[in-house]
């Protein structure tokens, strides 16, 4: 089939109607039939007819159909980049377009309690100041993700990459791991035969995020090349309380390089071990895919990318 072209051989525009690209954009922007319907005040049946039209009229499949929502195409992706700008500049001609900061929607974001707190709100102050408004859910990625596909959310920070096409995902940060304890313990285990630096710790308290040792074990395997064997003296569901036990000399733990970096600078915690290849976590910025039409989702989503380059 030939490639999408909104001119005509004869370089005259195709005769797509306008309707039928206002609701292209809104599903494009939205992620799906349902949500479009509802910005638009159109039944679903009604969205999904004007689509599969426009589908006959260019001769491709726009948006792939997902169990939860649609994905965009590649040609929906050049459709969407050649009509976006004129349809919102003829919607603000026609008292129709995106509304003022001050009067736009509250920006859903989750992620990680941690990364949150630390670094990901921070870097958000200037915007709160603008107008932006912020509506922040904290909790583990999986579950996070299953409300993002269900529309709780418009972005969400995520440890892993999602599965699927369903959500659009893009690198925000790397998470190095340290080993870390207080000045107190590193001089025992310094003072101790250097032969096998895991054994060294083997009866110093081992402060953990989870029960079954995530962090932990995954640093063992990719630093010591074994299995950990033991048990957490202490386990508390946020890093920043294993900071807090850790940096009072309750024993050791695997932290995020981030998340300690002002207790290491300053002497409060030390490096237990220093490995020239150390364990990285990828984080991860989620959103349906399209374009939302809150323009302060990409603000929020801009910010969060440049300020993620220096975490």
């Amino acid at each position: 089939m030939r490639p999408l072209d909104p001119l005509g051989a004869t370089g005259t525009p195709a005769p797509y109607d306008l309707n039928l690209l206002r609701t292209f954009l809104a599903v494009y922007r939205s992620g799906s039939f349902t949500a479009a319907a509802q910005l638009l005040g159109l039944s679903q049946p009604t969205v999904t007819t004007q689509i599969r039209t426009l589908e006959r009229q260019t001769r491709r499949e726009l948006f792939e159909r997902l169990p939860r929502g649609v994905a965009p195409t590649a040609v929906a992706d050049e459709l969407a980049a050649r009509v976006a700008a004129p349809l919102d500049a003829l919607a603000e001609a026609t008292g129709h377009g995106p509304r003022e900061r001050s009067r736009a929607e509250p920006v859903h974001l989750a992620g990680p309690a941690e990364l949150l707190s630390t670094r990901a709100l921070p870097a958000l102050a200037p915007l709160v100041t603008e107008g932006v408004r912020l509506r922040v859910a904290m909790g583990l990625t999986e579950p996070l993700l299953d409300e993002l596909r269900a529309g709780r959310h418009d972005l969400v920070i995520a440890t892993t990459r999602p599965r699927g096409r369903t959500l659009s995902a893009v690198p925000l940060t790397d998470e190095e791991f340290v080993l870390v304890a207080a000045p107190a313990w590193a001089d025992r285990v310094a003072r101790r035969p250097a032969a096998d630096g895991s054994a060294a710790l083997h009866d110093i308290p081992l402060i953990t995020y989870a029960e079954d040792l995530p962090i932990v074990r995954r640093y063992w395997r990719h630093v010591f090349g074994r299995r950990l064997n033991c048990r957490a003296a202490v386990s508390v569901p946020d890093l920043r309380a294993v900071l807090a036990l850790v940096t009072a000399g309750a024993g050791y733990s695997v932290l995020p390089r981030y998340l300690c970096a002002g207790e290491l600078a300053s002497g409060a915690l030390v490096l237990l071990d220093a490995p020239e290849d150390a364990p990285i976590n990828t984080g991860f910025l989620v959103q349906r895919p399209g374009t939302s039409d809150n323009p302060h989702v990409a603000l929020v989503r801009d910010r969060l990318l440049e300020a993620g380059r220096t975490w």
